[in-house]
């Protein structure tokens, strides 16, 4: 019956593409499951009159799914990694507008209504909302001095905390806790909704915990425990496959050169039912290309033709560059990265900047692979020489993507992009 189900869906969606012009699953995930996982809606009132601002008409008329920004599933370490740059440089490396997303994120995990029966959960919900940072720290201290908080842990070890030592012992005062409230929660959420929305609550601030723990582990270069942690938490929460663990899961396994468990990952969420990303299609090109990428000669198979592997990895290639063609310069050092940000436009530059600071070393641990996308990525655009009217395997790309990158990234960076006279795109660096 499951089976019977399965094939009926791909069969719906299959359709449902070749009528409009995208994943009927990925809109209904997007649209109705992503408000409650911290997916940030650019059509909201706040980002919309920002891109009224900019008189952008063409985003206007963007489809609903094509907008969106998504929290970066590697996302930094503001105490210990963002700030350690701007006390270096003297630089922001996060924009006012991406801050003001995860801010919403943080309310929408880490708050509830019933929050006010509670004096610490009261003062923490206060402090999700201030802007200034000293003064949600502070608000945590204080939380603390009431009572255990486990948001308020959290909390400093995002943004107190200067090293990843400091915030991973942080995290673990938050995981006693947490699992504390969760376990009290489980037990009442069918007593009412205010109870069920606290078990909600509670079950954002666990997973959020054990995530950020395994990613601290990954940091401090315990990968192999990261990899055990982030298998659990899967496994522990499955229908939360939503927050995009995968895609962590997959930059540890990478790390590892555990390339079987890779391919398992990707035959798992590598699936037409689900949405796509950069990491998901980039890494999958590389598993191919590592097939055949130590021998590849581009004067060879010009002359001999390209071999069914060969062949393969190139189609692969050509459907990761399809669907974020930003990705191939920052892999071939062509433009410089910046910081990634903590939220990301999937098949935008910022997408782009985040999936190349995490695998540019596994592409480059791979003997010939930058050598293979350098010979075949421009490639894509002779089979789609109009990528913003006509897709080939995605939507064609959304021409609002400047808008919302000049939002998420720093002013003196981002990129946009226009097709040229060869059909090809072009890829260009601005400075505002």
């Amino acid at each position: 019956q499951v089976q019977a189900c399965v094939s009926v869906l791909q069969i719906f969606e299959w359709w449902y593409f070749r009528k409009y012009g995208t994943s009927f699953i990925e809109q209904v995930s997007v649209s109705h499951l992503r408000p409650l996982l911290g997916g940030v809606d650019n059509s909201s009132p706040n980002s919309s009159s920002s891109s009224s601002s900019n008189g952008d008409a063409d985003s206007s008329r963007q489809s609903v799914s094509e907008c969106k920004v998504w929290r970066n599933p590697l996302n930094l370490f503001r105490g210990a990694e963002y700030n350690r740059y701007t006390w270096v440089t003297g630089r922001e490396p996060l924009t006012y507008y991406d801050m003001n997303l995860s801010a919403q994120d943080h309310q929408t995990f880490f708050t509830c209504d019933s929050d006010h029966l509670r004096p610490a959960d009261a003062i923490m919900q206060k402090a999700w909302r201030e802007r200034n940072p000293q003064a949600r720290i502070t608000a945590a201290h204080e939380a603390l001095d009431l009572e255990d908080c486990a948001t308020a842990y959290i909390l400093l070890a995002e943004e107190e905390a200067t090293t990843i030592v400091e915030a991973e012992k942080l995290f673990k005062q938050a995981l006693k806790i947490g699992e504390s409230c969760y376990r009290r929660s489980q037990q009442l959420q069918h007593h009412g909704a205010q109870y069920e929305a606290q078990h909600r609550r509670d079950t954002n601030v666990l997973v959020y915990i054990k995530r950020r723990l395994a990613m601290c582990s990954r940091k401090l270069g315990r990968t192999r425990e990261a990899v055990k942690m982030m298998r659990d938490l899967m496994k522990e929460f499955p229908l939360l496959s939503m927050f995009n663990i995968h895609e962590n899961l997959l930059e540890s396994l990478l790390e590892l050169q555990n390339y079987a468990d890779v391919q398992a990952v990707l035959a798992k969420y590598d699936d037409i039912s689900l949405p796509k990303s950069a990491t998901i299609c980039y890494t999958a090109a590389l598993l191919k290309a590592r097939a055949v990428s130590d021998k590849f000669s581009p004067e060879a198979a010009s002359r001999r033709g390209l071999s069914t592997a060969e062949m393969n990895a190139v189609e692969a290639i050509h459907r990761a560059v399809e669907f974020n063609p930003h990705v191939p310069k920052y892999l071939l050092e062509m433009k410089s990265l910046i910081l990634p940000p903590e939220h990301i436009l999937k098949r935008g530059d910022s997408e782009a900047i985040a999936y190349t600071f995490f695998h540019l070393q596994h592409w480059k641990r791979v003997e010939g692979a930058l050598n293979l996308l350098h010979c075949t990525w421009e490639g894509t655009f002779r089979m789609i020489p109009y990528p913003l009217e006509k897709g080939h395997l995605f939507y064609p790309y959304p021409v609002c993507t400047e808008t919302a990158d000049r939002e998420l990234l720093p002013s003196k960076r981002f990129s946009c992009i226009s097709p040229v006279d060869e059909g090809f795109l072009s890829v260009r660096i601005t400075a505002v």
